[in-house]
């Protein structure tokens, strides 16, 4: 029983993280349908923010990594999809790739691309033992943060003006903005909130890794947009429950095979995706018209 609950802590602990990346994800795809693969370059704006500051203050750090990763999610908007708005979805997700490689190189062309060292208070990473079950104050952390990030984003688009035209947007781009819905206004606002859940995520994760390098994000960006595609994409109640369903055959693989097959964990993960994707090729919540 001590090791299912302990399973179970450390998928909600990968779930949440994966969810945070997953959320941002597809958002801007419901409002734009763009599949934003520079989403995991946030992560890498996020890390090498948090390094300025890491000496000073973990808030201070932390305000200040919001800060800059939601600057850097509005000027990859406005510098490279804005003027392809009107291109179709293929166009603008090379886009993304193209801005995302480029990310990359501009990092390793000024930090010679070395792995860089985060450290984080001790009393971070020091275990909490509850009934002989062991949980790490950062995963306790991530899951709540996950969480009420959830809860929030949840509010702002049910109880908000801004909520409201970013769901009509979801629904009909071009009847919203005829209807007087401003496009500009609520394409960067989703970008916006996309970069304050990547940039909190980023904190958490980087200060659980110790130590990143630029491809930092490549594979929390993967583990997202296919939480994304399990849950359906454009589904917000879709890409948390693949991200947490993601978190869960991870961890329940990890226990389950054999010593020799465990470093092909997330081949049978993949697997298991691409059975899913065949019975249900729109995912667990999706429909072929997305909703957010």
């Amino acid at each position: 029983m001590t090791t299912v609950i302990q399973a179970l802590i450390d998928a909600m602990s990968i779930g949440s993280t994966y969810a945070l990346v997953a959320l941002g994800v597809a958002l801007i795809f419901g409002i734009m349908r763009l599949i934003n693969f520079a989403y995991g370059e946030y992560f890498m704006v996020a890390a090498y923010a948090m390094l300025a500051f890491n000496a000073v203050s973990l808030f201070i750090s932390l305000l200040f990594v919001i800060l800059v990763v939601v600057a850097f999610s509005l000027l990859t908007e406005r510098l490279a999809f804005r003027p392809l708005r009107g291109a179709d979805p293929t166009t603008l997700m090379i886009t993304s790739f193209a801005l995302s490689y480029l990310a990359q190189k501009i990092a390793i062309m000024l930090t010679s691309g070395e792995a860089r060292t985060v450290v984080v208070p001790d009393s971070w990473l020091a275990p909490v033992h509850v009934f002989g079950v062991e949980i790490g104050r950062l995963e306790i952390w991530i899951t709540v943060s996950a969480i009420s990030l959830m809860i929030t984003l949840q509010a702002i688009l049910t109880r908000t003006d801004l909520g409201i035209q970013m769901r009509a947007a979801a629904e009909d781009f071009r009847m919203a903005r005829l209807l007087g819905v401003a496009a500009d206004r609520v394409i960067m606002s989703a970008f916006a909130i996309g970069g304050v859940l990547a940039a909190i995520g980023a904190f958490l994760y980087i200060a659980k890794l110790g130590s990143f390098t630029p491809s930092v994000g490549a594979p929390i960006l993967l583990a997202g947009i296919v939480a994304t595609v399990i849950g359906g994409l454009g589904s917000l109640k879709g890409a948390v429950t693949g991200a947490y369903l993601l978190g869960l055959a991870q961890v329940s693989l990890q226990i389950a095979l054999p010593t020799n097959l465990v470093a092909f964990r997330d081949a049978f993960v993949f697997a298991f995706v691409i059975l899913l994707l065949l019975l249900r090729p729109t995912g667990i919540f999706g429909s072929y018209v997305q909703r957010i």
